[in-house]
């Protein structure tokens, strides 16, 4: 039987356990980020604004990805860490080869819908005819890489359970400066435009899922073997239960993304700003709060292992501190993103190319406006990934629910009927706040009947 005396995660210092598995993990979500953030940048200053519009009409298929990374990856790293508190080894190995072999599987699939459908699914997520050309050219690529992404991504979640943050955050790094090398040797060197920054992203992200694959033949605290990688429902659906709210979330971002796409085309036309400028101020605005919130999840994935365990060894006074440390964390990281956004928009929206005064206008007002609530905006993911840590992953998909679907979906819709697309900008704040609201209530629910 695993020994809560025997294992780091139950008997270490809560403050150096949040730090050695938050800090890689941070530095990981924000290598994923940068993939994005990278091309953004590069295709703003060699396309112009028509390419960055183009790469917010795909984005929702990025965000699928990482959807499904979250689904099998963090709920396998769950149910793996869950099974070692509880000293059941045996069981959790299954976690591990059955997470590992869905996660290529699913991006597999993903990929070739996106082969079938790729016009009609880029229209639906807002295309319009000038922005069409560039998005499929773009997309096309991409979707040859859907595989690796979401394999290399769950798989990090899975090697960050057994016990190898840092290792997690080498082979996102690898893909990633892999990435960033070729996407200027690719768009300038050999003037590829678009289609560079797509194969630069493919060949960074086919190099990580390698190095995954690399470990997992030689786990840490486990040995994957063939058995383990036949998916079984007793397995595959403890996994996917635990890992559905934060897939839920991200499902419920790519579902807001494109209602958001469509909105801000349609309202942006009947305004000064026209249909393109809106789109492509809130693509690099979106990638860039990315980066904030790749901190945020970084940090609750950090916890995740710690929690997971001390809660399966019924450690609940480590529990309950490993959430309120990781949360002061990211209400630190938090407040300083509130103030670069609320005092720098102009100068962060100028990195990724010039534009016209409208199109500053709009973003100016896009980031002070939307983002708001900047500084709480950690409580409801955070709270989210406690709740599927301990194993209580129906309140975690409530939670993942409430800002994306319940509040900011009806208030993209309503609120510009009367407002115009100013009423998109005012959305955000308020789909913010009353999240972060739910969240306290039902941690303090939570936190007090932990006994």
């Amino acid at each position: 039987m695993e020994n809560t005396k025997s294992n780091p995660l139950g008997t270490f210092n809560i403050n150096v356990l949040v730090r050695k598995f938050a800090l890689p993990s941070i530095l990981s979500m924000m290598v994923g980020a940068l993939y994005n953030i990278v091309d953004q940048f590069f295709i703003g200053r060699s396309v112009g604004e028509l390419g960055n519009a183009a790469t917010n009409v795909s984005f929702p298929l990025s965000i699928c990805c990482t959807a499904i990374a979250l689904l099998l990856g963090l709920g396998g790293a769950a149910a793996f860490n869950i099974s070692l508190g509880e000293g059941d080894k045996e069981k959790a190995v299954y976690y591990l080869g059955n997470a590992s072999v869905l996660l290529f599987s699913c991006g597999l699939v993903l990929c070739i819908i996106v082969f079938i459908f790729l016009s009609p699914l880029l229209l639906f997520f807002g295309a319009s005819n000038e922005v069409l050309g560039y998005a499929k050219e773009y997309t096309a690529i991409t979707a040859i890489g859907f595989p690796f992404l979401v394999f290399s991504t769950g798989c990090g979640h899975l090697i960050r359970a057994d016990g190898s943050p840092r290792y997690t955050m080498f082979f996102n790094f690898s893909g990633a400066i892999i990435n960033t090398i070729l996407d200027p040797l690719f768009i300038f060197g050999f003037g590829m435009g678009m289609t560079g920054a797509a194969l630069a992203t493919v060949i960074g992200q086919v190099c990580a899922a390698l190095l995954a694959f690399r470990y997992l033949r030689h786990c840490k605290t486990v040995q994957i073997q063939k058995k383990h990688l036949l998916p079984k429902w007793q397995f595959t659906n403890r996994i996917m239960g635990l890992g559905a709210a934060s897939c839920f979330n991200q499902i419920a971002m790519m579902i807001v993304q494109i209602v958001l796409n469509k909105s801000l085309a349609y309202y942006g036309a009947l305004s000064s700003y026209g249909e393109a400028v809106p789109l492509a101020a809130v693509g690099i605005i979106t990638k860039v709060n990315q980066l904030f919130f790749a901190v945020v999840i970084g940090i609750s994935q950090g916890m995740q292992p710690i929690a997971s365990f001390n809660y399966g060894a019924r450690n609940f006074d480590r529990v309950k501190k490993v959430y309120y440390l990781s949360l002061i964390y990211g209400l630190a990281i938090s407040v300083f993103a509130f103030i670069l956004f609320q005092l720098f928009p102009r100068k962060i929206i100028s990195l990724f190319g010039p534009g016209s005064e409208e199109y500053y206008k709009f973003a100016i007002l896009y980031f002070r406006i939307y983002l708001f609530f900047t500084f709480i905006n950690c409580i409801q993911p955070m709270s989210a990934t406690f709740f599927t840590a301990i194993g209580k992953p129906r309140k975690g998909i409530f939670l993942s629910l409430t800002r994306q679907i319940l509040f900011l979906l009806p208030l993209i819709i309503i609120l510009p009927l009367f407002l115009g697309i100013d009423g998109i900008m005012y959305a955000g704040p308020v789909a913010d706040f009353v999240a972060a609201a739910v969240s306290v209530l039902m941690i303090g629910i939570e936190i007090r009947d932990m006994i």
